[in-house]
């Protein structure tokens, strides 16, 4: 018989006014990937949060191996061989990869110098194992998210869990990752030990989960057999029979968002009649935080109403790509010509999307602050400013206790939605966005896709959308790229196919017939 190795019973948990989880349960079993699936601000994390040790429930209780625990801690749950990797890094910039990964493991009185000897070896040996290559002399403050979110992962891996709990681990993961990722959870678990994976892509729970549990409003409302389910059916569970939480309603009229929705006759006629160059890029070198080039004789001209998909494996250059396109890096040499209305999206919401002690409104004004339509002098407008607020908020799905809500009360999900939303309502003349769906459910994804062509097709704006993600790149881009050791090359129309790009981001190259 299958040995329950932990189990949450009957968890209320609430955050102010906002109840994150109502009397949820969880039951995982030794041996098994459990997949936790629900829409955002179901309460994925804040449960994993709590079988992490990181909150308490106010209600309910935690056992593991049979005996009921009040975990006071993170490192009290890894004493307990539960092992979480956060969502939201935890690394700490100040310091170098390897000695965050050494962070947290005794070295039983040694020099600090002998134990770093040790833990890269150790880290060496599970890098290569697992795929998951990071530079371990780096600083994190010189890294990119994929680079960060390896490094979690190799950090948990090293204290040898019982239980490995991965919060969105393959958000920002390349295909090739993902895919020995998951033959490493599928070894662990082969071993004995379990693992609890949330993920917002269905195919992914679907090809790795033994059991998935779906979350929604913060209730657990089912828990089946991967056998027994199918995509539709968990789609039912997750979103209800009374229809989605993350479905985006039209825009209502008069407002400033309205003009999202406006088709290209009634709005794209009151732009210059034709394609114009809206930004370019011409024989550009960027230099990396690391001192070598990071971007080699660059080209490229981004026009209107278009959107140009950048492809490419994490570290090749399109995170200063991004900073180039929207303004935050100097050109080492080249020719750079931007507009003044620059949208941006990064890719790390946390470090550079919002401020998580402000609240909503005051988010919203940090992208503002400059707008003569939300100014009165020197004085912001903050009555319209809170309106434009709530139209983001409704529009977008923004799940949250008001306007004057703080960020960090989001959930990650939500988080991203109301990045996005205030973006996208500034109408830029060109939008720059790294992985815009990270942290996204599936309907907040597609409906995030769809106004990112909407406003490049309606609106005349040129969009350059930097993803990890292929079949977003195929999806939404009228042209593709692909940057690889710094260098941008264009996708023939006649290979655009998902196995050509994936080649090309590994190097291979195309011949074009």
């Amino acid at each position: 018989m299958t040995e329950v190795l932990a189990r949450l019973d009957g968890i209320t948990r609430h955050f102010g006014h906002v109840k994150a989880l109502d009397r949820a349960n969880l039951e995982i079993y030794s041996g098994e990937i459990h997949g936790i699936l629900g829409e955002n601000g179901a309460g994925k994390t804040t449960l994993l949060s709590i079988l992490g040790g990181i909150i308490h429930p106010d209600v309910g209780f935690l056992e593991v191996d049979g005996s009921r625990v009040r975990l006071q801690s993170a490192r009290a749950a890894w004493k307990m061989g539960i092992g979480l990797v956060h969502q939201h890094f935890t690394l700490v910039p100040g310091l170098s990869v390897l000695e965050n990964l050494a962070l947290g493991r005794r070295h039983k009185g040694r020099r600090w110098t002998l134990h770093l000897k040790e833990i890269r070896k150790e880290a060496s040996q599970l890098s290569k194992l697992t795929g998951l290559t990071v530079p371990f002399e780096a600083s994190i403050e010189e890294l990119g998210v994929g680079d960060r979110q390896r490094i979690e992962i190799l950090k948990a891996l090293l204290r040898d869990p019982q239980l490995l709990v991965l919060d969105e681990p393959t958000a920002v993961l390349a295909p090739a990752e993902i895919d020995q990722l998951f033959r490493l959870l599928r070894t662990l678990a082969e071993e004995g030990r379990a693992v609890v994976l949330v993920a917002h892509k269905l195919d992914e729970i679907l090809s790795i989960a033994d059991r998935v549990t779906v979350l929604r409003q913060g209730r657990t409302v089912m828990t089946a057999v991967r056998a027994d389910v199918d995509i539709e059916i968990l789609t039912d569970a997750m979103m209800g029979s009374s229809g989605s939480e993350g479905e985006a309603p039209t825009a209502p009229a008069g407002n400033a968002l309205s003009a999202l929705g406006q088709s290209s006759d009634s709005l794209a006629q009151n732009r210059e009649s034709g394609n114009r160059s809206v930004a370019k890029l011409k024989g550009v070198d960027v230099y990396g935080p690391q001192g070598g080039l990071a971007l080699q004789d660059v080209g490229l001209e981004v026009m209107s109403g278009e959107v140009i998909g950048v492809a490419g494996v994490e570290g090749n250059g399109q995170r200063e790509l991004a900073l180039v396109l929207s303004g935050r890096q100097e050109v080492a040499s080249g020719k750079l010509e931007i507009p003044e209305h620059v949208g941006f999206i990064p890719q790390d919401r946390n470090r550079e999307g919002l401020a998580a002690e402000f609240n909503l409104t005051e988010n919203v004004a940090l992208a503002l602050h400059r707008d003569p339509q939300f100014r009165w002098g020197p004085l912001l407008r903050w009555n319209l400013i809170e309106l434009h607020a709530s139209e983001i908020r409704s529009r977008f799905k923004v799940q949250s206790s008001g306007e004057r809500a703080l960020v960090r009360e989001l959930s990650g999900g939500n988080q991203q939605r109301l990045v996005v939303g205030r973006e996208l309502s500034r109408m830029p003349e060109l939008l720059i966005a790294e992985n815009p769906t990270r942290g996204l459910d599936f309907t907040a994804t597609a409906f995030v896709r769809g106004e990112l062509k909407r406003l490049a097709h309606d609106t005349a704006a040129g969009v350059v959308l930097i993803s990890t993600d292929l079949d977003e790149i195929l999806e939404v881009a009228d042209r593709v790229f692909v940057i690889l050791r710094g260098k941008l090359t264009p996708v023939p129309s006649t290979h655009d196919s998902r196995e050509a790009v994936g080649a090309m981001m590994l190097g291979s190259r195309l011949e074009v017939h």
